[in-house]
């Protein structure tokens, strides 16, 4: 055995014990582009490290990516925002690319009928920030809050409260559907207060704030959400036509300017 490959295989094990799996992977072909091209050995070592560092927040992106829980094809590349004029790209594309607003735990509200693109937008606000190095989840409001309404009556409410505040971004998506019940507003209410003022939400809702009591039992309690998600927050009016049927009204319109014999036969 050769004395080149027992340094291999004696740098391999201890790029291994490293936990470096870019630099084990890379480093007998960059140390022969080294000596072929004779780099000076402080320009070898970058190099190594430069590789493993980037393939390192790639991994950590993906990861973050994968515990998101956002629609993978729901990015800001393909949102139309013609179609929804009362929302501004420059207002959208300035939450997704300075992220100030997350320190201060500011909110951003979207409200619009269904069908518009709530869901699609603030998903895709959720990729940038991911592609940002953001932590984000994904959820449907109702999914939420029988989570922690399961954690309270195990008496681990606190707890699972806490394993939240890892995320920078937490979207509730459809906050309207959530049962007028006083054990499930309760909870979505501790919620909205242990994040205020710290951690950011992002909340779609079908309805606006005037008809938020048929969500929250108490006055009271809908008065204080309100007041704590308005705060610091940016709200955006989606009230246009649903993108939904507007697709299915261009169906159907096609549909009736074919030629009867090039139309499908219907069993």
């Amino acid at each position: 055995m050769s004395g080149a490959t027992i340094t291999a295989g004696r740098m391999d094990l201890m790029l291994t014990e490293l936990r470096l799996p870019t630099m084990k992977r890379l480093a007998m072909s960059l140390c022969t582009q080294s000596d072929r091209e004779g780099w000076p050995a402080h320009r070898l070592l970058e190099a190594l490290l430069e590789h493993e560092l980037a393939e390192r927040e790639t991994r950590r992106i993906d990861r973050h990516r994968a515990e998101a829980c956002l629609s993978p094809d729901k990015r800001l590349s393909s949102f139309d925002f013609a179609a929804v004029p009362s929302v501004s790209k420059a207002q959208v594309m300035a939450l997704a690319e300075g992220h100030e607003w997350l320190d201060r735990g500011a909110n951003v509200l979207l409200f619009g009928p269904p069908g518009v693109g709530k869901s699609h937008l603030v998903s895709a606000l959720g990729h940038a920030l991911v592609d940002a190095g953001k932590r984000v989840l994904f959820t449907r409001c109702s999914d939420i809050v029988q989570r922690l309404q399961a954690a309270r009556q195990e008496l681990r409410l606190p707890q699972e409260l806490a394993k939240l505040d890892r995320f920078d971004l937490l979207i509730l998506d459809d906050l309207s559907y959530v049962r007028r019940d006083q054990s499930e507003t309760s909870v979505l209410f501790e919620l909205i207060a242990e994040r205020y003022e710290r951690k950011s939400l992002a909340v779609t809702a079908n309805t606006p704030f005037s008809q938020w009591g048929e969500v929250f039992v108490e006055p009271a309690m809908t008065l204080a959400a309100v007041d704590r998600l308005v705060h610091h927050a940016t709200i955006l009016e989606m009230n246009v036509e649903s993108y939904r049927r507007r697709a299915a009204q261009g169906t159907q319109a096609a549909r009736r300017t074919q030629p009867s014999g090039t139309r499908e036969t219907v069993a």
